[in-house]
């Protein structure tokens, strides 16, 4: 292992800077991109871009936030952004924000700073690599030495696919057998870091609030209990892996849907996906755990399998051309589903009836982040479940409105929910009355996100139409006054 860069004398520093472009991998520890940056550097720049594509205000949006990207998901980022400079900070450095169109901004930088060499973590998203490929083409033309390493996966997509003669697994046992046991070292951590270069004629912004962006919160009585940030995802994960028991016995199918309190599981992913936390790091911590227990299950079902999941979801997604559409996808069931606006308008404002399926659409929209069988439970109801409405447009509001959402995992759940790939078994529903009963029989999780019906029997709760007049006068909910009956978001038009 490399020693820590504490223990290497400044002054025997070459005499040249790099830059160090952050997107995701919003992180100090296992970042190897990083650490590259500052090895015998006398400057380093840690750059990041605010990309008007995913973050510019869009005020015709049907809810705050930018076309891309809502409100949670950009209160996340600023939080993890806010918090990656101050611990760049405690290292003698801090990160310089620029705006505009990141492949233009890194190049006007590339010729105003005394930069050798550009150091970025490597990502399989077809925007970045768009991106990156004209980011590297340039630096290579300049001379600039170009470092991109493979850390925001476990795995390297292609070394997978080169392994399956040149094609993605399309099974997750296969993956399994096609990857092995990974093999990484990771990164050094940091103690110091070589301070921050000449600037320039640029105009370094501080990490902006979403007032400064533009945004203006509008007042609701609840909004996500998620901060972002590496240290929160460290917190996080300290506290995940304290219960080495819940650790050891994790099955996902076994999780609850309706905890919201304590939510069922780590509820890592949204700092796995902004990389605050190193996805190797955490396969590392669990075989740790693993290593000191009895007994522990095993992928699929484990947390270790989660997280293999992500990596058979990424190594698919980079492989498959057209992977987040139904045409020109060779991989995906030609489908004729509905083009019903309306219909998809009644289930992304928890609109439909069904008080589950609204519950959960209240809480993506007020949390950003919902539990895994939630998402099934909705992706199923407006697709193949109910609506029939095709996946595409599901997965683009779940692309806006998740504050973990993340290009290959989102897509290919859809993929996967719809029964348009992977999963064929086309009759097997999640029922939007039974399934939620079956965890949540009282329906407190219902009560807290569909406050108008929190008075309602819990004999009812589920079903509140078949309630007699007199329990919904009582109740105070007069279904298809104040909140609407099953079967009136149609084509013809909603009741609301």
């Amino acid at each position: 292992m490399k020693p820590p860069l504490s223990l290497l004398n400044p002054s025997m520093l070459s005499g040249s800077g790099s830059l160090m472009w952050f997107r995701k991998g919003l992180r100090v520890h296992d970042n190897p991109a990083l650490e590259y940056a500052s090895r015998g550097s006398t400057c380093v720049y840690p750059l990041f871009v605010i990309d008007p594509h995913y973050m510019e205000l869009d005020p015709n949006a049907y809810s705050p936030g930018s076309t891309r990207a809502g409100i949670n998901r950009i209160r996340f980022l600023l939080e993890s952004l806010a918090d990656l400079d101050s611990s760049l900070k405690k290292l003698g450095s801090r990160l310089l924000v620029l705006k505009g169109e990141p492949s233009e901004v890194l190049i006007r930088c590339l010729n105003e700073w005394d930069v050798r060499k550009l150091c970025f973590e490597y990502d399989t998203d077809p925007y970045y690599q768009a991106l990156d490929d004209k980011a590297k083409n340039y630096a290579s033309a300049a001379g600039i030495e170009v470092f991109s390493p493979v850390s925001h996966t476990i795995f390297d997509p292609a070394d997978i696919i080169e392994k399956n003669g040149g094609r993605p697994p399309l099974s997750y046992q296969s993956f399994l057998k096609l990857a092995g046991e990974p093999s990484f070292s990771l990164s050094v951590e940091l103690s110091w870091m070589p301070p921050v270069g000449d600037v320039g004629r640029c105009e370094i912004l501080q990490v902006p609030t979403l007032k400064e962006l533009g945004y203006v919160e509008k007042h609701q009585d609840e909004f996500t209990p998620f901060r972002g940030g590496e240290s929160e995802a460290l917190r996080r994960l300290r506290e995940s892996l304290s219960d080495k028991e819940w650790v050891a016995n994790f099955e996902k199918p076994k999780g609850d849907p309706s905890a919201y309190i304590k939510p069922a599981t780590t509820v890592l992913s949204p700092y796995l996906k902004f990389g605050c936390l190193s996805s190797r790091y955490f396969y590392q911590c669990l075989k740790d755990v693993y290593k000191n227990v009895k007994r522990h299950t095993s992928p699929p079902v484990s947390l270790v399998g989660q997280l293999l999941w992500r990596e058979f979801f990424y190594t698919v997604a980079f492989g498959t051309p057209n992977f987040d559409e139904m045409k020109g996808n060779k991989i995906c069931k030609q489908i004729p589903w509905n083009d019903d606006d309306k219909l998809l308008a009644a289930w992304r404002e928890a609109r439909t009836g069904y008080p589950w399926i609204d519950a959960i659409m209240v809480q993506l929209r007020k949390w950003g982040w919902m539990h895994h069988l939630a998402r099934h439970s909705v992706a199923c109801f407006l697709t193949r479940g109910d609506l029939f409405v095709h996946w595409e447009k599901g997965r683009d509001i779940f692309e806006r409105l998740l504050i973990d959402s993340d290009w290959a995992i989102n897509n290919g759940n859809w993929l996967w929910l719809s029964c348009s790939s992977f999963f064929y078994q086309y009759n097997r529903i999640y029922s939007p009355i039974s399934f939620g009963r079956k965890y949540d029989p009282n329906g407190n999780y219902i009560r807290h996100f569909l406050p108008i019906l929190k008075d309602m029997p819990k004999e009812y709760i589920y079903e509140p139409w078949t309630a007699p007049l007199s329990v919904q006068t009582k109740a105070k909910c007069i279904i298809g006054r104040d909140y609407p009956k099953p079967g009136t978001c149609t084509r013809d038009g909603i009741s609301a």
